[in-house]
């Protein structure tokens, strides 16, 4: 099970904006701006973004390199997906498939998937 994801974006305002809007749908509502600075030395600043007074999505600014990582959010129904699918879209996200089933990972799989410009 996993406990958070970095993803290093080359803007971190656009970036935090975009998932803040992307996945408010799906309760991911809480942020937290992390001062690096309260960290060991060389921590970098971070925005996170998560639920239930937990951060799991974390945001730092660097080079960003291209489809290095991919991410699933859980939704609790298909009407959860559709609409962060498209909170996504109208945060700037492109479509990469729209939401349907998904019966070649299981009967019962229902997603979307979006690409950040």
């Amino acid at each position: 099970m996993l406990d958070h994801v970095f993803l290093t974006v080359s803007d971190l305002g656009r970036s935090t904006a975009f998932y803040q809007a992307a996945l408010a749908p799906l309760g991911v509502t809480d942020r937290l701006d992390y001062d690096g600075r309260d960290g060991p030395p060389g921590h970098p600043d971070l925005k996170g973004l998560g639920a239930g007074g937990r951060m799991f999505l974390w945001l730092r600014a660097g080079e960003a390199e291209g489809r290095a990582v991919h991410v699933g959010f859980v939704a609790r129904s298909r009407e959860e997906v559709e609409a962060a699918y498209d909170a996504a879209l109208a945060a700037g996200a492109v479509s990469n498939c729209a939401p349907g089933p998904r019966v070649h990972y299981d009967p019962r799989y229902y997603a979307a998937n979006v690409r950040v410009k």
